[in-house]
């Protein structure tokens, strides 16, 4: 029971990831968009029209989130932070700066297509999502030649860097010019900080093995940082409630490009998942940084 109920708290991300917000609501010109994944999964998304030179693809955070962000109005077992988190604020921001922005929903989120009966994988197999988002970008006879920003949150900055380790995968982009990774966390460091009795999580892994055909403590995207070939801005919270400060520095130090470590210090607030998503909540309201380095490497 213990298994299954934590299960689709971790890996699953169910009807948890509702669209609950919509570019019109910022005055934004876009268009609902759709592409297919190397495996054939259909994603859906929104492209916001700015310059046709500069486009930025966002890539959200897995379980209980969408290209929207994360919304409270969903049961779950435990609440995730004290109100939305709406991602339109930043693609307005962007958008006022001049940049096309694409947000798409990644597999078994949104509005997009089911895989693996629901269950995510924390980066490697969401790698094939980000890929598609970036090919359909360079194909649109509009935005072919556009530089492109990569804006990869929590397993959306997991997925953007397993995909530099595919032989398929981003490396092959040459107009790929610049990443911002937020926070980033694969799933063993995830189970590590939840801090939960053994019984409990070795039941809840059992229940997940059963499930998938792969094995969650080792396929992490962690091993293909030395892949990524394009400036890396990482952004953290240093009072993350999962954080695991030698894992992000670790991260950092094996990024083999130019690079920038970014700490910032929000304030305390009562749980672990509140202190995570206050920062994803913080990258709505200052552009500043996030401006900075998209606009040095992408001008």
């Amino acid at each position: 029971m213990f298994g299954k109920m934590l299960s689709k708290n971790l890996v699953m991300a169910g009807e948890g990831a509702p669209l609950f917000d919509d570019p019109s609501n910022y005055d934004l010109q876009y268009e609902d968009v759709s592409f297919k994944t190397s495996d054939g999964i259909k994603l859906k998304g929104w492209l916001i029209k700015g310059d046709e030179d500069k486009v930025i693809i966002q890539s959200h955070f897995g379980l209980f989130c969408s290209r929207a962000g994360y919304s409270n109005d969903v049961k779950r077992m435990v609440e995730g932070y004290n109100g939305d988190v709406k991602f339109l604020r930043q693609a307005k921001y962007m958008n006022d700066a001049g940049y096309t922005v694409l947000m798409y929903d990644f597999r078994n989120h949104g509005k997009s297509g089911r895989a693996m009966d629901g269950y995510v994988s924390w980066g490697p197999e969401e790698a094939k999502d980000i890929i598609a988002a970036v090919d359909y970008i360079h194909s649109h006879p509009k935005y072919k030649d556009a530089r492109i920003g990569l804006f990869s949150i929590c397993m959306g900055q997991g997925a953007s860097v397993a995909a530099y380790g595919r032989e398929d995968g981003l490396k092959n982009y040459s107009n790929i010019t610049c990443m911002i990774s937020i926070q980033p966390m694969d799933f063993p460091t995830f189970m590590n900080k939840l801090k939960l009795p053994g019984f409990v999580k070795n039941s809840a892994e059992r229940y997940i093995e059963k499930h998938v055909d792969f094995d969650y403590r080792t396929n992490s995207w962690r091993p293909f940082v030395k892949d990524v070939t394009v400036p890396t801005l990482v952004i953290q919270n240093k009072n993350d409630g999962f954080l695991d400060k030698g894992f992000v520095k670790d991260v950092y130090k094996d990024l083999r490009v130019e690079k920038k470590m970014m700490w910032i210090e929000l304030p305390v607030l009562k749980n672990q998942s509140f202190n995570r998503m206050a920062a994803y909540d913080w990258i709505g309201t200052n552009p500043k940084p996030i401006l900075g380095w998209f606009d040095k490497y992408m001008s």
